[in-house]
């Protein structure tokens, strides 16, 4: 600084916050918490409606299926059946074919969650592409399609 001047207004910003992968880091946490207190209106935690929207998709999954479409252990999905079960969402139905196995089937109050959920997810989304152009939006998700298959390649999940 030299004498007689001001202190600098111009604090430098650290070198990783400029990159893009710090910009979508920050993005995804704040995606989270937005889609997390809407998804608490409805008793759900971020994360418990990504294995009832694959139920919804086709109910009455395997255990070790939903851990392949959710790109996750079997011992997290456990976890997630044991708390999905709990609030009454989903139950446990065993394989007749196979006495280790066990289906996984939504429950009435299960289904009646898709629309609300599907809700909460509309208004995200419109929150979060807010003041972007059908161009841009389209751009946008193309972008993010190609971004997330550059990191899934690598890492042996799809």
């Amino acid at each position: 600084m030299r004498e007689g001047t001001e202190v600098e207004d111009t604090i430098q910003t650290h070198p990783i916050k400029r990159l893009t992968s710090f910009t979508l880091a920050k993005t995804c946490k704040a995606h989270r918490g937005n889609i997390g207190v809407m998804l608490a209106e409805h008793g759900l935690h971020v994360g418990q409606e990504m294995m009832l929207i694959e139920l919804w998709q086709e109910d009455r999954l395997r255990g070790g299926e939903l851990a392949a479409r959710l790109g996750v252990e079997p011992p997290t999905i456990t976890k997630m059946l044991r708390r999905l079960e709990g609030c009454g969402l989903v139950e446990r139905c065993p394989e007749p074919s196979d006495a280790r196995s066990f289906r996984v089937q939504l429950t009435a109050r299960g289904r009646a969650l898709e629309e609300p959920v599907a809700r909460c997810w509309e208004a995200a989304e419109e929150r979060l592409l807010d003041g972007m152009n059908t161009e841009e939006r389209r751009v946008f998700r193309e972008l993010l399609g190609r971004a997330r298959a550059n990191l899934e390649q690598g890492s042996g999940r799809r």
